[in-house]
């Protein structure tokens, strides 16, 4: 097995938590009930989830194309909470906003931390999966 380089490692740590934040932001949805956000929005989050499941699978497997999918779904992620959640509630049945929830919502500070965690952690792996990337183009070059 090729020796391993720290970006790399770093991509796995990364992965890891990406894959904790998962589980966090979706017990989150499921403590809020799933009817607390439009069907476009959980149609939406499966995808994201099953693309972020890949992600993971992927990266641990060493897969030669981790580092590309990891930035290209850890960087939409991140978007994508970003304008669900934290934007005010602009877009309609494209937003889960916690900036002005309604109480039937049941957004907490719980929900806030999840949001948050979720966001950063697909910041890490994204900026993570740049990093083997450009240790990859530099190699080569």
């Amino acid at each position: 097995m090729p020796e391993t380089t720290a970006p790399e490692t770093t991509l796995r740590a990364a992965t890891a938590v990406f894959a904790v934040a998962l589980v966090v932001h979706g017990a989150d949805h499921l403590r809020r009930g799933m009817d607390a956000t439009s069907a476009l929005v959980n149609a939406l989050g499966t995808l994201q989830l099953l693309a972020a499941l890949l992600v993971v699978v992927l990266v641990f497997r060493r897969h030669s194309a981790a580092p590309l999918a990891a930035v290209i779904v850890g960087f939409a992620s991140a978007a994508g909470f970003f304008v669900v959640h934290l934007l005010p509630d602009w877009f309609g049945p494209l937003s889960d906003s916690f900036v002005d929830a309604p109480v039937s919502a049941n957004v907490t500070g719980f929900s806030w931390f999840a949001a948050l965690f979720e966001i950063a952690a697909d910041l890490a792996v994204g900026l993570a999966g740049l990093r083997v990337l450009r240790e990859r183009s530099a190699a080569v070059a």
